[in-house]
């Protein structure tokens, strides 16, 4: 990586453990955006985002309009809810999104002959984008903007982007990094976004980097993406913003992983990349930061991805939080007979589900399809103690540990071996000769030790 050190980077665009399962991203990744036509209805889950769910302001047969606010946040760490359609507000739904919590939804029929989406997209990818007249905006407009907007992490995470810009006298924020490395087998929709609306990203970077009073910005890219790199290059050119091309490794998105490859800042255990004076937002985030600051529009859409060998057309998606996953699967062709399981975002750290009734919401990032051959798997056997697992790690922690401590109940043995600094990236699974289901048991563990924090 001489050319990364090249660039003034004090990282080496590597951090230690970590694998290269396929990427599998040709499904998808030549396949330019498209909008997806206004679904009959949606179905808006109250909670999109981590931390607490959002309260409706809207009643059944009330007339709404395309971004009109429809749940408040009213906690700190949550997130406001706006529709992307205009319409009529039905009864209240009962919905369960992927990772298997019941949600109560807002319902809104939509309104004929409208098209928001398009609309939408027509802004986001727009050339027009600023970047010679951020000062204009006051840090605290800026976030109080991000704030009403209801804009979360589009990575998948969902954490409320407000919270992050937050001044914070204790944490001083030196560096944003703005994470577009997508790093996830199957999903292309940061790449796509990358190369058709990098405008709004450099912009929205630029906010954001106002906001938090960052000395400097940066854009970070696999280099399994040339064409990202030379756009991205081009456009921040006669900015302060830089891009690091990163080496292509699984989990690379992850924050603290991301840090160290660029930075060579070790995040503490149980840290966060604000402990050592950094800020992070995906690419996905940032655009929507710069539509709702430049453009005066809500978070109520974003792009997705519905790949794999299970769906006859895959396709990169711009579509309404709300709109369901059978709509998607059916405007991109179906599913293919090879068609064995669908996941909400990508096979290392989705969830799997069956109900196409299911809604997107901001925190999907893609739907990928897998064949029986994908999910082909040997029967599990007992540990054989190859420590594979601990060398494809990259928090340095021992899965095995983790796993049988919550196979027998045992959630303070658990938290011993650091459970809670697990982010499920899947990792230790993918390598596993023993098919032993690491994360499921892993997630099963923080759920006891949750239980017995209660």
């Amino acid at each position: 990586m001489g050319l990364f050190r090249f660039k003034g980077f004090p990282g080496k665009g590597t951090f230690p453990h970590g694998i290269h399962p396929p990427d599998n991203k040709f499904f998808s990744a030549d396949k330019a955006i498209e909008v997806l036509p206004t679904p009959a209805k949606v179905v808006l889950p109250l909670l999109q985002n981590i931390g607490a769910p959002c309260e409706p302001v809207v009643k059944s047969k009330q007339q709404v309009t395309v971004g009109e606010l429809v749940g408040k946040g009213k906690a700190f760490v949550s997130a406001a809810l706006h529709s992307p359609v205009a319409g009529t507000v039905k009864k209240p739904v009962m919905v369960t999104l992927p990772n298997g919590r019941h949600m109560k939804a807002i319902q809104i029929v939509a309104d004929e002959d409208q098209n928001p989406g398009q609309m939408l997209w027509n802004k986001l990818s727009a050339k027009d984008w600023p970047t010679d007249c951020i000062s204009i905006y006051e840090p605290a407009t800026i976030s109080k903007v991000i704030h009403d907007a209801g804009i979360v992490g589009l990575g998948g995470a969902a954490f409320p982007t407000h919270v992050k810009v937050m001044p914070d006298e204790n944490k001083m924020i030196d560096t944003l990094m703005i994470n577009g490395c997508e790093c996830e087998p199957f999903l292309t929709p940061d790449y796509r976004l990358m190369m058709e609306a990098p405008g709004a990203i450099v912009t929205g970077a630029l906010l954001a980097g106002r906001a938090i009073s960052a000395k400097e910005i940066i854009i970070c890219v696999e280099d399994n993406k040339p064409l990202a790199i030379e756009r991205l290059r081009q456009i921040t050119a006669q900015t302060v913003i830089r891009v690091a091309v990163v080496q292509t490794k699984y989990p690379q998105g992850s924050e603290k992983q991301l840090v160290k490859s660029v930075l060579d800042l070790d995040v503490p255990l149980g840290g966060l990349p604000s402990d050592v004076g950094v800020a992070m937002s995906n690419v996905g985030t940032i655009a929507a930061i710069g539509m709702a600051v430049i453009k005066e529009e809500p978070l109520t859409h974003r792009v997705i991805s519905v790949s794999g060998g299970g769906i006859a057309n895959p396709k990169n998606l711009f579509v309404p939080m709300g709109v369901s996953v059978g709509e998607l699967i059916a405007y991109c062709g179906g599913l293919t007979k090879e068609a064995a399981r669908v996941v909400s975002g990508g096979p290392m750290m989705g969830f799997s589900f069956s109900d196409m009734e299911t809604p997107v919401t901001k925190g999907t990032s893609g739907i990928t399809v897998l064949t029986h051959a994908d999910v082909a798997r040997e029967n599990e056997t007992s540990c054989v103690r190859c420590g594979r697992c601990v060398d494809a790690c990259p928090m340095n922690l021992v899965p095995t540990k983790l796993a049988m401590a919550s196979r027998y109940k045992d959630p303070a043995l658990a938290v011993k071996y650091n459970i809670n600094a697990c982010f499920e990236c899947g990792s230790c699974t993918y390598v596993c000769p023993a098919n032993i289901k690491l994360v499921q048991l892993i997630r099963t563990g923080k759920q006891q030790v949750a239980a017995m924090n209660k």
